[in-house]
């Protein structure tokens, strides 16, 4: 039975490239988001309790970040990912998109949305649980899925 399900799961096709149907939609809501707090006002902020530095770094940090998620994932191509320092830089690079992404909202959770219990919030903010996990996912994994050799 092992022997029959090992033939199985190598005769599937591999698709190392299916990380982007998870960057691409996580990039461009971090982008979207970040481009509706401009221009950069602190008074928007500051109303929601959130000092002007940490709201400005909230700004761009949304922005970058989905950025840096969506160029990290360019470096995962085929012939570009076979040139190592590019390969480490890029995967860094999605690592700390992901961190980021994680960050502002572990921020937006707990500043703005202010859940009575993780059990609830889980239930009913699938949009904000769905963004944590998703830069946390990244934060963890970087490139991995696509690496040709993890050594």
């Amino acid at each position: 039975m092992f022997v029959n399900l090992k033939n199985y799961w190598q005769r599937l096709p591999d698709f190392s490239l299916s990380h982007i149907l998870l960057r691409i939609p996580l990039a461009v809501v971090f982008i979207q988001q970040g481009l509706s707090k401009f221009p950069f006002d602190p008074a928007v902020g500051l109303g929601m309790g959130i000092p002007a530095l940490v709201w400005w770094f909230v700004c761009y940090g949304e922005v970058a970040a989905g950025i840096g998620l969506l160029v990290g994932g360019l470096v995962t191509v085929p012939r570009i990912r076979d040139i190592p320092a590019v390969a480490v830089a890029g995967d860094m690079l999605t690592r700390f998109s992901g961190i980021v992404m994680c960050c502002i909202a572990t921020g937006v959770i707990w500043t703005v949305i202010k859940p009575e219990s993780l059990l609830a919030f889980i239930l009913t903010d699938y949009m904000h649980f769905s963004l944590w996990a998703g830069g946390l996912y990244f934060g963890l994994r970087g490139n991995w899925a696509v690496a040709v050799d993890k050594k």
